[in-house]
C-alpha cells in the first residue's frame, strides 16, 4: 500500500509542478509521476545536505513539488543547449 501511496503523491506533485513551471514539457502521465517521485528524492537529499532534514526524515509534499520544479528547471536548461 505504501508504494501505491507514493505513486499517487508523486503524480499529484508532478502535476502541480508542471502547472507552476512556465512552458510546455510534453510529458505523459508516467513521466509526470516519475517527475514527482524524483522530486521527492531530490528534495530529501538536498534538504539533508543543507541541514533542513535529519537522518531518516523525508521531504513532504511541498518538498516533492519544489524538487520537481528543480528537475524541470534543469531539464529546460539542457533543452535550450540542445537547440
Amino acid at each position: 500500500m505504501h508504494i501505491i501511496w507514493t505513486i499517487l503523491l508523486g503524480l499529484v506533485a508532478g502535476i502541480i509542478a508542471k502547472f507552476i513551471f512556465p512552458g510546455k514539457e510534453n510529458m505523459g502521465w508516467i513521466m509526470t509521476t516519475l517527475l514527482g517521485i524524483a522530486g521527492s528524492f531530490v528534495a530529501t537529499y538536498l534538504g539533508k545536505a543543507l541541514g533542513i532534514y535529519q537522518p531518516g526524515q523525508t521531504a513532504g509534499f511541498i518538498g516533492a513539488i519544489v524538487g520537481a520544479l528543480i528537475i524541470l528547471f534543469i531539464i529546460s536548461l539542457f533543452r535550450k543547449k540542445a537547440r
